[in-house]
Parts: structure tokens; sequence; C-alpha cells
């Protein structure tokens, strides 16, 4: 990525600064780690719903938490960020979030499913911080027409995380031998209360080591000096706009709907793989097995951003958008389709063409909103709470319906996203209206 050359909207000179190179590669550390916390829901939710004898409704609660945090704290988030800095903001994030992990140990010494819950709000709550924070900074660390290339370079570093962490997930979390409803419920008392606290314990170790890492890397970005950016909060925008400034810019206003659209399906899609793959007329496989194709589907997604930001340097963001949207609809009508190992990998493959779509929604969206960028990326960061709904919904289909065809919701999410990359992101002349 080019350096910037001193200016008065990109950075102050107060201070000498690193190269934004090397800043970039900091900050990919920060997506890193969300990815990774993110992705550890989706090996949470089956184990807690074994732990806890839940129905898929009921375990979807862990996503409606985790994700509700971002529509309930995206505005104070964005108050913090604009009066901190981006930095500060960043270090802010990290410490909330290593509380939320922590948080496990004492709820699995509860071994109260409320108290998970709990602790996953404060996590992500912290993690909502680090995306107001990260993302515009990522975008606005460079010229704007490579903004949806550099964020979705980033992004691939998001998708490593999301990659590694149902390895980890499965080894150190679903790695015992779960039982059914019907071996737990011959158990003796006694037994089955210890069975319920050994299982509920796995979780303690590894999120007490995430937590101190989290806090390991706090004091790490703190000591770095990075590149401010200042041009774009609501310090610098000294008060002259509101929210109606805001909303008045079509393309923003319609690429809220495309997050909340996108990170809906990704969530239901990655969060049912695992209770999916286990099905007897799909995988047909223990849980511990279909974690590792839950890695698969996170590692296509990494491969298509490494892919995709190269790509987008010279392709349209828009129409690859659409083009990849278009795929995992054809995708997802092949899973509900068909049964066995053809199910099995054309769901995986839908990572592949994930991949790209939110750092290009995103970068697409702020597009030359200048000083309103911070208000901006809140109301995107809040739109990510379609990853507590869309999965909470698919959830209640999968009640009702089975789950198989279920996934019938992630798909006319997508439906969407193709609209959005033909028509929604095209910038009007400072925006006519709301939509």
């Amino acid at each position: 990525m080019p350096t910037l050359p001193p200016s008065p909207l990109r950075s102050t000179a107060a201070a000498p600064v690193v190269n934004t190179k090397v800043a970039l590669a900091v900050v990919t550390t920060i997506f890193f780690m969300w990815g990774f916390l993110t992705c550890l829901n989706d090996i949470l939710i089956p184990h807690l719903k074994s732990v806890f004898q839940l129905n898929f409704a009921q375990a979807m609660l862990v996503q409606f938490t985790f994700f509700g945090a971002y529509f309930l704290m995206s505005l104070p988030a964005g108050r913090l960020v604009a009066h901190v800095g981006y930095k500060q903001g960043i270090v802010i994030g990290l410490v909330i979030a290593g509380i939320g992990a922590i948080g496990f140990w004492p709820a699995a010494e509860l071994r109260v499913y409320g108290a998970f819950l709990t602790a996953l709000f404060v996590l992500a709550t912290g993690i909502t911080v680090l995306q107001v924070a990260a993302n515009p900074y990522v975008a606005l660390l460079g010229p704007e027409r490579t903004s949806s290339s550099r964020l979705t370079l980033a992004q691939a570093m998001n998708s490593l995380g999301t990659t590694l962490a149902p390895y980890f997930g499965g080894v150190l979390i679903l790695s015992n031998t779960v039982k059914t409803t019907d071996q737990i419920a011959v158990l003796p008392d006694a037994e089955r209360a210890a069975y319920f606290a050994h299982e509920a314990s796995a979780v303690q170790g590894p999120y007490l080591g995430l937590g101190i890492f989290l806090f390991l890397l706090a004091v790490f970005v703190f000591l770095f000096r990075l590149p401010r950016l200042t041009e774009t909060t609501e310090k610098a925008d000294a008060g002259s706009h509101t929210w109606a400034d805001v909303l008045r810019h079509r393309h923003l206003v319609l690429g809220v709907l495309g997050i909340f659209f996108y990170v809906g399906a990704e969530v239901a899609v990655g969060s049912l793989m695992v209770n999916y793959f286990s099905l007897p007329e799909i995988g047909g496989i223990t849980e511990a097995q279909a974690s590792k194709y839950l890695m698969a589907y996170w590692f296509l997604a990494m491969v298509g951003r490494f892919a995709g930001s190269a790509l987008m340097v010279n392709l349209s963001p828009r129409k690859l958008l659409a083009i990849f949207a278009t795929v995992n609809i054809a995708l997802l009508v092949i899973t509900m389709s068909n049964t066995g190992m053809l199910a099995v990998y054309s769901l995986i493959a839908i990572g592949l063409f994930n991949s790209i779509m939110f750092p290009t929604i995103f970068a697409l969206s702020i597009e030359g909103l200048g000083p309103l960028t911070s208000k901006g990326s809140s109301l995107l960061i809040m739109a990510i709470v379609g990853g507590a709904i869309v999965p909470y919904l698919q959830g209640q289909l999968a009640d009702r319906i089975g789950l198989h065809h279920s996934f019938v919701l992630p798909l006319l999410c997508y439906g969407y996203i193709i609209f959005y990359g033909l028509f929604g992101a095209r910038r009007g002349a400072a925006a006519t209206g709301a939509a």
C-alpha cells in the first residue's frame, strides 16, 4: 500500500509516525482476533445446546446476544471513538473484550445459561468498539479508490481467525463424547450433574487464555505509534453535521441493509453448519468432525478475500459483489435440493463467495462521506445486528420445517446483496433521500 504524505486531513504532524504499511499490519492483528472470537460462537452453540438441552431457537440466543450487542452498543461506541480517536478506541475495545472472555470462567462455575450470555454480551461490546474504530481506520489508511481492496485484505486476516477457531474449538471444547438426550435421561442425578458440570467447564481454559491475550494485545497497541486520522471524527466535524445529513446518503442507507442481510446470512450458515452436517441424511458425522468442515468454510472465505483484494484493484467491486451473491444463491439451492456429501460441499463453498461481501459493502457505503464517516460507520456496525436476528429466525424455521430447508432464509438475504451490488451502491449527488 502506498505511504501517505503528511496532510492536514489524513494525519497530524505533531510526532513522527510509522509507515502506513506497518500500521496496516498492526491493525490487521485486531481483525484476526475478532474473527477468532466471533467464530468460536459456532463451536459454542452446539456445545451449549448439548449442555443445557436446548432447541435450535434457544441455542441461537448465543448469536442473538452476541450480535445484538452490535445494535445496542454501536452508537455509544461511535461516540467513544469520536472522542478518544481510532487508536485509543481499539485499545479500549480490546480491554472490554478481554473482560468478557474472562467472564466465561464464573459463568461455567455457575452453570447458568444466562451467565454465558452475559459474558458474551460484554465480549461482543468490546468487539463492537473494535469494529467501529478499525474498519474506517483501514479504509482511510490510503487512497479512496483502493479502500475496498485494502479493507478486503484486512478482512482476510479476520478470516484467518475464523479458519483457526473451529480447529481449536473442536479440540478444546468439542473433543469430549457428547451424550444424547436419552443417555442423559437415564443417568442418576449425581452423575447427570457431574456430566453437565464437566461439559460447562470445557470453555473455561480456552476463554481465560483468550482474555489474557486480549489484554496483552491492548498493551501492545497502546505502546505502538499509529498514524492519526482525524478528518472523519465527530471531533473534527465540530458538530456541524447531524444524523439527518448522514441519512441523506442513499448508498449508505441501502448499505446498512446490505450489512444486515449479509451478516445475517453468513452467521446463520456458520452457526448451524455443525448441527447440519451431523444429521444422518447429510453428513452423519460427529460434532468434532463437523467442526473441521466448518474450518474449511472459513478457510475458503480467507482465500476468497486475498483473491478478492487483488481482483478489485482492476475490477468493479459492485459487479463482483453481485456475481458472488448470485453464486451463493445457486449453492444454497443445491444444498437444499440434495442430501449426502453434495449438500455438505455446496454449503462449505459458500464461504469462498462470502469472502468479499462485508468489506466491499462497508467500503462502498462510506465512500464520499468525509466528516460523516464516523457516524456512517456506526450505522453500518449497528446493522451487524442481522447476525442476531437472521440466525434466530432460521432457528425458529429449523424447529418447524426442519434444518435442511431452513436455509431458504439466507438465500433471500443474498438476493438483496445482488440488488445492492447492481443498483444500491451507486452514489447519488449527496443523496436525495433516505431510500
